[in-house]
Formats: structure tokens, C-alpha cells, sequence
């Protein structure tokens, strides 16, 4: 019994160990990601990799963790680590432009651990990827329109379809990854 006590125990802290390691490297990851940016001309947001390192928390992390690694990644930044595309930071940074963006971030990962916690054939991962960028570009393009005054017109325009290209990319390579690996992230992080 003693045995299997001990046994529990570093059983528990093997998983937090894991768990925590999960939620650091996608905070870096996506960190990574906001400074391999291309600004656009025209519009105040740029095409980032965030995105990609996005979808992926919250396919491998699950529902519970990859969206903590978007809140963490959201917390540092705020805090004045200069953690947003073009190293940025701050409060006031997330009021601007790409608040939106961000804020999304955590409501994808949460969508698409949540899609992927029962189900993981291709078709499945393809569409929570599509749903959570949906998330990603209403939160972005509402925070456009109504809370920095863009209207509607001007934040699909400038905030949505200059990033359709670049996110079906991201899809796919997000879709490919997550494939080879959604099996063993369950077991490990769901």
C-alpha cells in the first residue's frame, strides 16, 4: 500500500510536470510566432504565425490547458514582457488592433480542444481548425468594428480577407501536425 501511495504521487507530479511543460511551450511558441510577422500595407494588423501555434494548443493541450497557454501568453504581455508581434506590450496593447486577435486566441484553443476531445479523424481536425480560426476573426474583426469604431465593412476588409490565404496554409500544416500527434497529446494532456 505504501508502494502504491509513493507510486501516486509521482504519478501526479509526473503529470503536472507535463502539464506545465505543455502550457509553457505553447505560450512560447506563440510568442515565437508573433514575431515572424509581415506587416501589411493598409492595415493596422499584420499576418503573424500566432495563429498556427494557436490552433495547435488547443488541439494538443485540449480544452483545459491549450487555452491557460493563451491566457499566460496574454497575462506576459499585458504585464510589459514584450510578447506581441512586433514586441509589443503592455494593456494599452491589447486595446489597439490586434486586441481582438489575441483575446480570440484563447476562445479557439478552447473550441478546438473542446471539437477534438472525443473525436480526431481528419475531417474533424480540419473543421475545428476552421471553427477556431472563425473565433480567432470574429473576435479580431468585432473588436475592429464596434470597439475601435472600423464598422463592419472596414474590419472584413482590413481585418479578415487580407488573412484567408495565409490561414488556409495555416490549416493545413496545423491539420498535418496535429494528425501525427493528436493520438499521443490526448493521452498525455486531455
Amino acid at each position: 500500500m505504501h508502494t502504491t501511495a509513493i507510486a501516486t504521487k509521482e504519478l501526479i507530479k509526473n503529470r503536472v510536470t507535463i502539464c506545465l511543460l505543455g502550457i509553457t511551450s505553447f505560450t512560447v511558441l506563440t510568442w515565437l510566432g508573433a514575431h515572424i510577422y509581415i506587416p501589411l500595407s493598409g492595415t493596422p494588423v499584420p499576418i503573424t504565425m500566432q495563429t498556427l501555434f494557436v490552433l495547435l494548443s488547443g488541439a494538443v493541450l485540449g480544452k483545459r490547458l491549450g487555452p491557460l497557454s493563451q491566457i499566460l501568453y496574454l497575462t506576459l504581455g499585458a504585464a510589459g514582457i514584450p510578447f506581441f508581434a512586433t514586441g509589443s506590450f503592455g494593456m494599452f496593447h491589447l486595446l489597439g488592433p490586434t486586441g481582438g486577435y489575441i483575446l480570440g486566441f484563447i476562445a479557439a484553443s478552447y473550441i478546438i480542444g473542446r471539437m477534438l476531445k472525443e473525436k480526431d479523424s481528419l475531417i474533424s481536425i480540419i473543421t475545428a481548425f476552421v471553427v477556431g480560426s472563425i473565433a480567432i476573426f470574429a473576435f479580431g474583426a468585432g473588436w475592429l468594428a464596434f470597439g475601435l469604431g472600423f464598422g463592419i465593412k472596414n474590419a472584413l476588409y482590413l481585418g479578415v480577407i487580407p488573412f484567408v490565404p495565409g490561414c488556409i496554409i495555416k490549416i493545413v500544416i496545423a491539420t498535418i501536425i496535429a494528425k501525427s500527434c493528436l493520438k499521443r497529446s490526448k493521452q498525455l494532456f486531455y
